[in-house]
């Protein structure tokens, strides 16, 4: 049943889709301008939701896939939370701060060897980077679904299993950052965070539902996620102790949208989390908070949070504050269900041909 707030809310959100659905209409027909690239395929992942859908897992998958066909795959994002403006090619020299908390943790999972770029303007930001990097043959946009101003090879739609598009409402009555019909434009949609064990009949039911609003020929496929063991944060005390064993008391920090799935799998684990530091998503730590989650761990005990958060527990200013404290971060990959990884191969392929033998 819809809630009496929403319900005032609706009005707002018809309001907000009609000016999105007016803008959409003018990409769609070619009045406002839409680039494609020729020189490079290039691929969006996003989604419809403000937050927390899994593009960043779906985003290292991606490019890890690239690598393994012979691809030379560059990121691009708008680096959002960063305290710079304009185009920014990462470096060692970077942090969370100065390229946002996403693109430094991609930097820090690939290295050099995926050139992780920031622009507010993707078609600019892709032109450059292309230019400073020339060997680059392939860019991913992250998190780039409502940027109408480029148009992708391939753009891939993400939704969360238990929150899906087609069951939420535009802002501010719900999450969508655009109606539900914005669907149509996806070459896939991925159903996120799904239970391992999802039934045949559950996904037939879901994708009936994104056949509502998608392509019929789009393929609608399903993935979950595995996390790995605990590994230790650089610059906290992790380094000098053991990982949490299983059954031990812990304490959780998090700074993303939704950190229920996190919360089950280490229940499923054997955790027993003894205090929840939970911040909003792309939460600037400050030394006080640190320091107020360090009062509250007891000798013997470990904070566990995400990559995403160690990648801002990284940053200089916080340096004193976590040095004494044992921090892990529990890495997660993606892992599709059935045959999604060979649908999605599939659709990939053709843009990267495996080169000719003999």
């Amino acid at each position: 049943m819809t809630s009496f707030p929403t319900i005032l809310l609706l009005p707002f959100s018809w309001l907000y889709a009609a000016v999105l659905a007016a803008r959409n209409w003018l990409y769609d027909r070619g009045w406002k301008e839409s680039t494609a690239f020729d020189e490079v395929p290039v691929l969006s992942v996003g989604n419809l939701r403000v937050g927390g859908t899994g593009k960043t897992p779906h985003v290292a998958w991606l490019v890890a896939w690239l690598q393994a066909r012979g691809q030379h795959p560059a990121l691009l994002s708008r680096g959002y939370g960063r305290r710079t403006r304009g185009y920014r090619l990462a470096t060692a020299a970077d942090s969370a701060a100065t390229v946002g908390d996403e693109p430094w943790q991609q930097f820090g999972q690939f290295g050099e060897a995926v050139p992780v770029a920031v622009s507010e303007d993707r078609v600019a930001g892709i032109r450059q980077l292309l230019s400073e990097v020339p060997a680059v043959t392939a860019v991913v946009l992250d998190d780039a679904y409502q940027h109408r101003r480029v148009r992708p090879a391939l753009n891939i739609l993400l939704t969360e299993q238990q929150r899906p598009f087609y069951a939420d409402q535009v802002l501010p009555a719900g999450r969508l950052r655009e109606s539900r019909a914005g669907a149509a434009r996806a070459d896939a949609v991925i159903i996120t965070k799904c239970a391992p064990d999802l039934s045949v009949a559950a996904r037939a039911a879901i994708t009936a539902q994104v056949r509502r609003y998608a392509r019929p020929e789009v393929p609608v496929l399903f993935s979950a996620y595995d996390y790995g063991p605990p590994m230790p944060v650089p610059g906290t005390a992790a380094g000098r102790v053991s990982g949490p064993a299983s059954g031990s008391e812990v304490l959780l920090l998090t700074g993303i949208a939704q950190p229920g799935p996190l919360l089950t799998h280490l229940a499923a684990a054997g955790y027993r989390v003894a205090h929840h530091a939970r911040f909003a998503d792309h939460h600037d730590f400050t030394p006080a908070e640190i320091a107020t989650l360090a009062a509250q761990c007891q000798l013997g005990q470990c904070v566990l949070t995400t990559q995403k958060d160690a990648a801002r527990l990284q940053e200089s200013a916080l340096a004193a504050s976590v040095a004494d404290l044992p921090v892990f971060y529990i890495p997660i990959t993606v892992r599709f269900l059935a045959d999604g990884e060979a649908r999605l191969v599939a659709l990939l392929a053709p843009y990267f041909p495996l080169p000719a033998v003999g």
